[in-house]
């Protein structure tokens, strides 16, 4: 498979340290997405994965590092400031509100809104009103995509966990990102439907997403990356091709433990 990338790096998280207590989760970790990519991230379970995309977001802060987002730092920002600058998460077990509509989900992924302002709602009412029109076109767009356009009205709750990781990722897409960190986006899904996950990351990559994926399912993250990044016990093990990663002897060892 061959994505489309440039050499420059759209995300570049440099020497991050983070300590729970007495245990040091991550230890002078690095990563680097390029523009255009499809970027894998990889470890044994207890590698820090996840606690590091939590520290790229910023839902944890860092003890020491620095992370750049397309050119500037972002770890000083808040989780929401970093989402408005174009990199958005999901997470592993899928967050949806429950008790919206799917399409009330979507539509609430929408940022900079005229209509946020409650000045702005009385005296740009036609210019409101076209946005939330556009929103829901775009919104119902989305979820026809992600064959989900028929469970737009049902209550998010409802969906299974194959059909909630897939709204948490159209959510992310919503929001015009320029990078989506993905978190298990197979774990706990019908083998079925990680197949049109998979398809539906290549094509929003080739309208100019990027995608930084942690995954356990290997056979996803060899299709999908065109490099790959490895962690053990919160440190770099190993970094390259798919092909690469699979002869690596570190890599081996580390996750059979030989």
């Amino acid at each position: 498979m061959t994505i489309h990338q440039s050499d420059h790096l759209l995300l570049k998280a440099s020497h991050l340290y983070k300590n729970f207590g007495g245990l040091r989760a991550v230890n002078d970790a690095h990563i680097e997405v390029p523009t255009g990519s499809i970027t894998g991230l990889i470890g044994p379970n207890g590698a820090g994965k996840t606690t590091l995309f939590n520290l790229l977001s910023n839902f944890i802060r860092l003890d020491q590092g620095e992370v750049i987002f397309d050119g500037s730092p972002i770890h000083p920002l808040s989780p929401y400031e970093i989402a408005l600058q174009g990199c958005v998460r999901t997470f592993q077990v899928a967050r949806v509100l429950s008790r919206l509509t799917v399409l009330e989900n979507m539509l609430l992924a929408t940022q900079r809104q005229t209509g946020e302002n409650l000045i702005q709602v009385w005296l740009q009412q036609k210019q409101v009103k076209h946005e939330e029109r556009q929103n829901r076109e775009k919104a119902l767009s989305i979820l026809e995509w992600v064959g989900l356009a028929a469970k737009a009205h049902d209550y998010a709750g409802a969906l299974s966990g194959g059909q909630r990781k897939l709204l948490e990722i159209a959510r992310a897409v919503m929001t015009h990102p320029k990078l989506i960190l993905l978190d298990e986006p197979a774990a706990g899904v019908n083998p079925s439907l990680i197949g049109q996950i998979c398809e539906h990351i290549i094509n929003w990559n080739q309208q100019g997403i990027s995608f930084l994926i942690i995954e356990h399912n290997m056979d996803v993250i060899m299709s999908l990356c065109n490099h790959i990044w490895v962690l053990a016990e919160g440190t770099n093990l190993a970094d390259g091709t798919p092909e690469e990663i699979q002869n690596n002897s570190s890599v081996l060892e580390a996750y059979l433990g030989g």
